[in-house]
């Protein structure tokens, strides 16, 4: 049975079963159903892919569930930020009308032997220097999908890597789903919002604006026709060192819809960075669209 925490007035269920109850009750009626998967730590972020959901759904689910198979080992899943109370209360004043909140044993119970994997798309990238990952993401957001089959689900574009696996894997195994994609939101000096960001001291704060600065500047360079990838990867590469970020897994450039490698801007492309300072890993991608 739904509880309601004493914070916020949104009914929230923790298993399948309930959701889909849910579910079926509201598409009886006829309401175009929308979901957010999330992991909690709510930010305007995520509030944003909320409000988009709400603006063309009659009846939003959100997901909370940090996804531990996602996780590797030594990364920061033991303290990732968790707050349901909160969480509950910020989605409850948007008007959200359901929040999923299942436990790790019940998306994964014993006997679990099932893992989805996303082949190309999810191997370079993030998929090198965090083997497992997209595995991880590609299995939950499957079962989270298939849990509440919506008409439409909301991602956000600052995961690219991400959006494009998920994108994927839904046309690959013909999920009845719309993936709608959503603009990343910044801070007002362009760092993209993420709830790792709490985790930067002061001066590693400072540092991180400069990530989308380089970010713009490649591929407005690329759009331009200035340079070829390979130049502009170059530049960026010696404009985020100087900075002071203290180790760089990755800045390339990719094609925006398959995630192959890309020279020049002939068609859609997005530039892709994976940075850290101290020992908090920052991602974030910015568009590339060929000029005329």
């Amino acid at each position: 049975m739904a509880s309601v925490p004493d914070s916020a007035e949104i009914p929230i269920v923790r298993t399948v079963a309930e959701l889909r109850g849910r579910v079926k009750a509201w598409r009886a009626a006829g309401a175009v159903i929308g979901l957010v998967p999330t992991m909690g730590g709510l930010h305007d972020g995520h509030l944003a892919l909320v409000r988009a959901a709400l603006a063309a759904c009659g009846r939003v689910v959100v997901s909370i569930f940090v996804n531990p198979t996602q996780f590797g080992p030594g990364e920061d899943f033991a303290r990732y930020p968790r707050n349901e109370t909160q969480d509950a209360k910020r989605l409850a004043e948007l008007g959200v009308h359901l929040l999923f909140a299942p436990s790790a044993e019940h998306i994964y119970p014993d006997g679990f032997a099932t893992t989805v994997t996303v082949k190309g798309m999810g191997e370079g990238l993030c998929g090198a220097h965090r083997p497992g990952h997209f595995d991880g993401v590609a299995t939950v957001v499957a079962k989270l999908l298939l849990a509440a089959l919506p008409d439409v689900a909301y991602f956000g574009e600052k995961d690219y890597q991400q959006l494009q696996v998920i994108k994927r894997l839904v046309l690959d195994l013909d999920i009845p789903v719309a993936v709608e994609a959503v603009p990343t939101v910044r801070e007002a000096d362009g760092l993209a919002l993420s709830s790792r960001n709490l985790y930067l001291s002061p001066e590693e704060r400072a540092i991180a604006a400069a990530l989308n600065r380089v970010l713009a500047e490649v591929a407005a360079r690329l759009a331009a026709g200035k340079t070829a990838g390979a130049g502009a990867i170059a530049w960026g590469l010696k404009e985020l060192e100087a900075a002071g970020f203290t180790r760089i897994d990755y800045l390339e450039v990719r094609d925006a819809e398959t995630l192959g490698p890309v020279e020049t801007a002939a068609r859609p492309a997005r530039v892709l960075a994976a940075v850290w300072l101290g020992q908090i890993r920052l991602i974030d991608n910015m568009a590339v669209e060929p000029a005329g």
